[in-house]
């Protein structure tokens, strides 16, 4: 790996651990250019989820191999009544990470909550998702929210604080460490408040050859959306990144329980972005994604360290997936 900087005194050489001339008032820059310049370099998984990206990942959900959207889909259709009981009165319905708002459908009826909130990190996106679930309940209060979910969610003031309901499907909670899903499911607590709760999806761990197989379809959709990452990329840094010059590789990492997306090199080649660039070698690699795959007990447990209490699962019939209501 090769790293070069643009100095800051024509005179003075490069150094190997400086970090690019980012403006200081930009962090996501920073944070983006310095997660480019680490050995290996990674970025964050949100960077997949520009228009582009919404839109080849409700393409993957509908493959034959992914099985996870279906299998939580039907898990809802099967298990909405118990799940009903399980919460009852339900006055804010928040979806976290909302995308296309596709699986909250199946739970407004049987909650019917006075309100929905869609938070998602691409604005334009949910804001038309919700605008579908406008119209297809028009008698429920509905809003989007654009925001970075790893951050506190700020709601709009006329959310009432009382009888919130936060749900998080999608396995979704898997694309972070756990440190950061504990801090995520801290955050989730701190939001659904005092009586309140969270409806979460977990994908459990299952047969190597169904698990990657999800991560690696046959039509190649998921090698796109992980190489379309990188024009998101070139568009917040500024980055020359050839998407054409990376191959997708997706793999389990049995030693931490997850599947892990990277981009590899296909050829030597330099990358470079206001303030500063890096040389990738042939076969080099940036860290994508993670996707852990918690055993439910394992789970459970880090729900009742973040601060929920009774705690309901339901799973379907093969044990691939949960959906479990925390309550506060």
């Amino acid at each position: 790996m090769l790293l070069s900087v643009a100095p800051a005194d024509a005179e003075a050489p490069p150094s190997m651990s400086t970090l690019p001339d980012i403006p200081a008032p930009d962090p996501e820059r920073q944070a983006l250019a310095r997660g480019l310049l680490q050995t290996p370099a990674h970025i964050s998984a949100k960077y997949f989820y520009d228009q582009r990206g919404c839109e080849l990942f409700e393409d993957i959900t509908r493959l034959p191999e992914y099985y996870p959207t279906r299998t939580e889909k039907a898990l809802l259709q099967a298990r909405g009544g118990d799940i009903a009981r399980s919460v009852g009165p339900c006055t804010s319905l928040i979806e976290l990470g909302a995308g296309n708002c596709e699986k909250v459908r199946l739970l407004l009826a049987a909650l019917q909550p006075q309100c929905f909130v869609g938070v998602d990190i691409a604005g334009p996106f949910v804001q038309a998702a919700v605008d579908g679930v406008a119209r297809e309940f028009p008698g429920l209060e509905v809003c989007a929210v654009e925001a970075d979910i790893t951050a506190p969610v700020t709601l709009p003031a006329h959310i009432g604080e009382r009888g919130r309901l936060v749900f998080y499907p999608g396995s979704s909670i898997g694309n972070f460490d756990p440190d950061q899903s504990m801090t995520l499911l801290r955050q989730m607590r701190a939001l659904a408040g005092e009586g309140g709760g969270l409806l979460i999806g977990i994908d459990l761990p299952k047969d190597l050859l169904v698990l990657e197989a999800a991560y690696n379809d046959a039509a190649g959709v998921t090698a796109e959306f992980n190489r379309n990452a990188l024009a998101h990329v070139n568009q917040c840094l500024g980055s020359d990144f050839d998407a054409a010059q990376w191959e997708h590789v997706a793999f389990f990492n049995a030693a931490h329980s997850r599947i892990e997306m990277h981009l590899q090199a296909r050829a030597e080649q330099q990358v470079r972005w206001p303030g500063g660039a890096r040389a990738f070698a042939q076969g080099e690699r940036i860290h994508t994604e993670n996707s852990y795959k918690y055993p439910l007990p394992l789970f459970l447990q880090m729900l009742t360290q973040a601060g929920f209490k009774a705690c309901k699962a339901w799973t379907d019939s093969r044990d691939w997936f949960a959906v479990i209501h925390a309550k506060t």
